[in-house]
C-alpha cells in the first residue's frame, strides 16, 4: 500500500482486452504510483485506488495513467493498494525470463529477440531456426542450478551517456524514454536495461519449467515456460487431470494412453459399423416408400441419427423426377442438417425459403438443395409449406 495524492482525473474509454464495447471511466493520474504500467513485454498491475479499482495501468511519457470506473477529486489524497498476487507472478516470469535469456545466449549463442509474459504460459522468441530436445533439457537443468544457488537480483540506475550502457544487454529503449537508464542485475550471469519489476533473488523463482519450443516467425524459435507458482498450478491440475482419467479409465497412470488408444479403436470401429447400418437403413426406408401402390407427391422424413449421406441415399433410392423429398437429420428441437430435393424448378423455387423458415443456410444445383439448419423445431411449417406448393401445382390432388 501507498499514500499519494490525486494529480488530474479526465473522462475516458477503456476497450476490454478480449474485445467487445468500450468502457466508460476516467483516466488518473497520480502524484507516484506503486502500479507498473504495461511495457517491456510485462502487463500493468492491477489494485485499488481508495475502494476504486484500478482496471489498467499504462504510460503516457514519463506518467502512469490508472484507469478506473469512478471520478476522483484531483487534489484528495488516497490510498493505492497492489494485487500482490498478480504482481509476484509477473516479478517471477520476468526474472525469470531474464535468467533463461542469459544462459540460453551463454551455453548455445541464442540471443532473445522479444518476449511475452502471457496469462497462462510466457514465450521467449530465440533468434534460431532451431532448438534441440536436448538444449531444452540442458538449458532448463542449468537455469534451475542458478535458482539453488540463490543468486542476488540488484536493480542500477544509470544516466543515459553513461558509457557502462553499451556493455549491458538491451533490445533498445522507448523512443520518448528520458532521464536514466535502469539496470537489472542477476550477480555474475545478466545486466540488462529493463523498466519491468523483479524478484530480489533468484531463489523467490521457485523454479523453470521449460514446456518445449514452437516455430517462430522468420525463422526463430518460441520458447515457451512456466515459473514459480504457474509451475505448482500446472502440477496441480495435471495431478487432477490424472486422477480423473484414473477413476474412468480404471487403470494407473503409466496405463493411460494405451487405454485411450485402445477406446479410440473401438469408437471407430463402432462409429465404421453405424455408418453401414444408417446407409442399411436409408436404403429399406427409400425402398419401402417405393413399395406402395400409390407412391405420394410429399415424402417426409426425420431422424435423429443419421448426416447428409444418409439423406442422399434416400434421395437416391427413391429417385427425385416426380416426388418432392423434405428430409432432416439432427436434435428434433435444436440444430441439424436438411435436404430437399425432387423436381429442379420446384427445388430451385423452395430450397431458399426451407432454409430461411429453419434458420439456416445451404446451397444446392440440380434438383437438390441441402445444409445446415439452426430450428429444427420448424420442420412442420416448412412440411405445410410444401404440401401448399404441391396443392398449387395438382389442384385436383
Amino acid at each position: 500500500q501507498f499514500t499519494t495524492r490525486v494529480v488530474s482525473c479526465r473522462a475516458a474509454e477503456l476497450r476490454p482486452e478480449g474485445g467487445g464495447e468500450p468502457v466508460r471511466g476516467f483516466q488518473v493520474v497520480l502524484e507516484d504510483t506503486i502500479l507498473f504500467p504495461e511495457g517491456g513485454g510485462q502487463p500493468d498491475d492491477r489494485g485499488l485506488i481508495g475502494d476504486v479499482p484500478v482496471l489498467r495501468v499504462t504510460r503516457r511519457g514519463p506518467e502512469a495513467v490508472h484507469f478506473v470506473p469512478t471520478a476522483l477529486e484531483p487534489g484528495a489524497e488516497v490510498l493505492l493498494s497492489l494485487d500482490w498476487e498478480r504482481r509476484f507472478d509477473h516479478m517471477q516470469q520476468h526474472s525469470g525470463q531474464h535468467l533463461i535469456s542469459a544462459i540460453a545466449e551463454q551455453m548455445f549463442g541464442f540471443k532473445t529477440t522479444s518476449w511475452e509474459l502471457g496469462r497462462q504460459r510466457s514465450v521467449i522468441e530465440l533468434d534460431t531456426p532451431l532448438v534441440t530436445a536436448e538444449q531444452v533439457e540442458a538449458l532448463e537443468k542449468s537455469v534451475n542450478e542458478k535458482i539453488r544457488d540463490r543468486v542476488p537480483v540488484t536493480v542500477r540506475e544509470l544516466p543515459a551517456d553513461d558509457p557502462e550502457i553499451e556493455t549491458v544487454r538491451s533490445r533498445g529503449l522507448p523512443d520518448d524514454h528520458v532521464g536514466p537508464v535502469r539496470v537489472v542485475d542477476i550477480d555474475g550471469i545478466d545486466s540488462n536495461l529493463c523498466c519491468g519489476t523483479h524478484v530480489s533473488n533468484l531463489s523467490d523463482l521457485q523454479v523453470i519449467k521449460l514446456l518445449g519450443v514452437e516455430k517462430g516467425k522468420k525463422n526463430k524459435t518460441n520458447l515457451v515456460f512456466l515459473v514459480g507458482n504457474r509451475v505448482l498450478k500446472s502440477i496441480e491440475q495435471s495431478h487432477s487431470t490424472e486422477k480423473a482419467l484414473t477413476s474412468l479409465l480404471k487403470n494407473g497412470p503409466g496405463e493411460h494412453v494405451e487405454a485411450v488408444k485402445r477406446l479410440q479403436s473401438s469408437v471407430k470401429l463402432l462409429q465404421k459399423n453405424n455408418l453401414n447400418l444408417l446407409r442399411d437403413i436409408a436404403v429399406l426406408i427409400a425402398r419401402d416408400f417405393k413399395s406402395k401402390p400409390a407412391p405420394k407427391q410429399l415424402f417426409v422424413l426425420h431422424r435423429k441419427e443419421g448426416d447428409s449421406e444418409f439423406m442422399n441415399i434416400i434421395a437416391n433410392e427413391i429417385g427425385t423426377e416426380e416426388t418432392l423429398l423434405f428430409l432432416t437429420v439432427g436434435d428434433e428441437k435444436e440444430a441439424g442438417l436438411f435436404l430437399l430435393a425432387g423436381p429442379v424448378e420446384a427445388v430451385e423455387n423452395l430450397g431458399p425459403r426451407v432454409a430461411e423458415l429453419l434458420g439456416g443456410k445451404g446451397a444446392g444445383k440440380r434438383g437438390r438443395f441441402q445444409g445446415k439448419a439452426a430450428k429444427m423445431s420448424r420442420r412442420g411449417e416448412v412440411q405445410a409449406l410444401l404440401q401448399e406448393f404441391i396443392s398449387h401445382q395438382n389442384p385436383g390432388a
